[in-house]
């Protein structure tokens, strides 16, 4: 029987980064470093392709697609069984939607970092790793493997800071619908955080900075003020798409309450409802939709 092959995709990230001696975490380490012993018991071969060595909250949609044409490429040899990404957990929740929204093959993309760095006395990157590995050859979709749980990648999030089981899946999962490629640069979209009486400015102040789409973070179920509603409906006549999320952990937005403020005005005045995407995911479909030319609110139905 042949031994699986693996594509391990390496990005940087605390999986990848080693500790100064002023106590400064960066990624340092290669690929080469990460996957030696954790392939060797996984049972597996693996090829390490090392798309990025950058620490992810300075990821930008860009860089993200840098890896998703990297997964997209080591897909095209037959003989892989299954891709590995190593990532930092600042905006892996968001790599792993783009990857998601752009995968249509039978086989796994699975995604991994650490909560620790790689020189930890105690790093738990190896177990990662390794857990990532196995997932390739047995699991399915795009998923994400840490802490000893698979999680899908579409609705998870960063639920803890530290603690070594670092993901959330959706209280149910989310329809996979994959979406069309589509050259050029990525439009400008914007997240805004909402917060009891909360005026239009910030929303105005992303027109004016040329963003093509807002999410709008809202409280509750999706709920703001009668001066945001009065800002959306602003943003839309401008032509930007703006989409509703919730700063609630878990459900989904509903549009159901008024008061001149509430979800129900936000989308009588042009705001499409995110579903159970939260605010870093809603922003990567949001990008990619408009960057296809796909309608938002077909798009967010469909997926949301």
């Amino acid at each position: 029987m042949t031994t699986p092959l693996i594509v391990v995709v390496t990005t940087g990230g605390t999986i990848a980064s080693t500790v100064d001696a002023d106590g400064v975490s960066s990624p340092t380490l290669g690929g080469g470093a990460l996957v030696g012993a954790a392939a060797e018991a996984a049972g597996v071969r693996v090829r390490v392709v090392e798309a990025l060595r950058v620490d992810s909250s300075t990821l930008t949609l860009d860089d993200a697609w840098t890896v998703v044409s990297a997964v997209h490429d080591a897909l095209d040899d037959p003989d892989v069984a299954g891709v590995v990404v190593l990532h930092g957990t600042d905006s892996l929740e968001e790599t792993a939607y783009l990857l998601d929204l752009h995968h249509d093959d039978a086989r796994p993309v699975v995604l991994t970092g650490s909560q620790r760095t790689a020189d930890h006395p105690d790093t738990d990157a190896p177990a990662n790793v390794q857990h990532a590995l196995r997932s390739a050859v047995s699991s399915t979709g795009v998923v994400i493997a840490f802490g000893g749980v698979l999680v899908p990648a579409a609705g998870a999030a960063k639920r803890h800071t530290t603690d070594l089981v670092a993901f959330a899946a959706p209280d149910a999962p989310l329809p996979h619908v994959p979406l069309a490629t589509a050259d050029g640069p990525w439009p400008r979209v914007d997240v805004v955080a909402g917060h009891p009486g909360m005026d239009g400015m910030l929303l105005d102040a992303c027109v004016a900075a040329g963003s093509r789409g807002i999410v709008l973070q809202g409280l509750g179920s999706g709920n703001a003020t009668p001066a945001v509603v009065a800002a959306v409906a602003r943003a839309r006549h401008a032509g930007v798409a703006v989409v509703l999320t919730t700063r609630v952990p878990a459900g989904p937005v509903a549009t159901t309450y008024g008061d001149g403020g509430g979800g129900a005005d936000l989308a009588a005045a042009g705001a499409v409802p995110a579903g159970r995407l939260k605010a870093g995911q809603a922003r990567v479909l949001l990008a990619a939709l408009l960057r296809v030319g796909v309608d938002v609110g077909e798009g967010f139905a469909a997926r949301g």
